[in-house]
């Protein structure tokens, strides 16, 4: 595995747990220290305790030689394709920079190069030109991945679909590989879809743009409930029973972030640009304008109900992941929010349960508490904005009795209204009547 980051790491992990004998290389030593060791370095349920067994099988090892994996038979890239500084493009100089170090220790012939990481469409064609260049006896394969962060394991050891990604000549040898290496689920009955380069690149980063237009879909719903004085999570209910529709995502809130989502709908659109085909998807960046706007949103609803100035005004915020049961801050609506009450003068709390210390290194500005209720001690208003268990099972008649002001903004509509207002607490959410 090639990078060893929350894809790579967990790749490992689970690769070793099908009986595999893994290699993890990263040029991170910090990192390769820490998992060697038996640490995770992220948060994510249920992969520190198998990365403990295999390390214990001897089945997995860490390294930060590329000497170490030459004589591997697959070679997984896993490295991130973060959004580039100067524009919405993928950086791919990760991914580049990991197919230098795999050409520069050898491969060994009948080798499979196999891409994990989230690329532009064409990418896969320009490394196996790469390849027929400086290593013709070595083949590539394209493998997207579909981790939802939280579920990572299960998703790696049960994934709801496999996507192989082989060359339109000579693809059965890439195909036999990526088939022996999956040969687990395929026996259990995953539904397999063997494709194009171009395609599997594809399947990625449509998935995650129609996940993202769902998304922005219903909070654009939210916006004109709001307008309206109608309800989005009734609304949103009644859309479910529509087989057609569904009820995932559908939940109305502050909207998406992580590391996937933002960043791929807009390298989504800026390949599209240099493809010349930007009309296509350029309904993403109302998507992306929609889901931004939400966050600006709450911070505006927060000001109204602190009378319309934030200075000095105490606010308790209840999340700083991206999502429950995760550590990931990346593009954190929650984070976004408290940057921006903070810039207008207020004093901003955060709790989190697995985050804090991202959070921190990131905006040392912000204070930070462990608890809930020391979180919120004398708030005027209290954000609920990552929808952890125990945010939405707190008793509000308890924390009540510790703010200022009990005021609540549900950022997540996943609190109940009824509950908390019978607790004396004025609540507010996006999308809902104010009562």
């Amino acid at each position: 595995m090639v990078g060893t980051g929350y894809l790579g790491a967990t790749h490992a992990v689970c690769m070793s747990e099908l009986g595999f004998t893994v290699v993890g290389l990263d040029v991170d030593e910090t990192k390769v220290a820490s998992l060697a060791s038996g640490a995770v370095p992220f948060f994510e349920p249920g992969l520190e305790e198998l990365l403990r067994k295999n390390l214990e099988s001897g089945r997995l090892t860490f390294s930060s030689s590329f000497e170490d994996v030459a004589d591997a038979d697959a070679h997984f890239l896993c490295v991130g394709t973060p959004q580039r500084a100067d524009s919405a493009a993928a950086d791919m100089r990760y991914l580049d920079s990991a197919m230098d170090g795999l050409l520069a220790a050898g491969l060994k012939p009948g080798a499979l190069v196999i891409g994990k990481s989230t690329v532009p469409a064409g990418t896969a064609a320009r490394l196996a030109a790469r390849l027929a260049t400086e290593a013709p006896h070595v083949g590539l394969g394209w493998n997207p991945e579909f981790l939802r962060e939280g579920f990572a394991v299960e998703d790696t050891l049960r994934p709801d679909r496999l996507v192989f990604g082989v060359p339109t000549e000579d693809g059965d040898r890439a195909e036999a590989i990526l088939r022996e290496i999956y040969a687990r689920p395929l026996d259990a009955g995953t539904p397999l879809i063997v494709a194009d380069f171009a395609t599997a690149e594809l399947v990625k980063v449509a998935a995650n743009s129609f996940l993202a237009t769902k998304i922005s879909f219903i909070n654009a719903m939210a916006e004109v409930c709001e307008a309206t004085d109608a309800d989005v999570t009734v609304l949103a209910k009644a859309l479910s029973y529509d087989t057609r529709i569904g009820g995932r995502f559908l939940g109305a809130g502050v909207g998406f972030g992580g590391g996937c989502l933002p960043k791929d709908i807009r390298a989504f659109q800026a390949r599209a640009q240099e493809l010349n085909i930007g009309r296509s998807v350029a309904f993403l960046g109302e998507v992306d304008a929609i889901n931004l706007r939400r966050r600006a949103r709450v911070a505006e609803l927060a000001t109204e109900v602190a009378g319309g100035d934030m200075k000095g005004k105490r606010v308790a915020v209840f999340g700083a992941a991206f999502k429950p049961n995760s550590d990931d801050i990346r593009d954190s609506p929650a984070l976004d929010v408290a940057k921006a009450l903070h810039d207008a003068g207020a004093v901003v709390t955060i709790c989190d349960p697995a985050a804090m210390p991202n959070a921190r290194r990131r905006h040392p500005e912000l204070r930070y508490e462990l608890n809930a209720l020391d979180a919120a001690l004398d708030a005027d208003v209290v954000l609920h904005l990552t929808e952890w268990a125990e945010f939405r099972e707190i008793d509000p008649a308890v924390l009540a009795s510790v703010v200022r002001k009990p005021v609540v903004i549900d950022g997540r509509n996943t609190l109940d209204p009824v509950r908390w207002r019978q607790a004396g607490w004025t609540f507010h959410a996006l999308g809902r009547p104010t009562l």
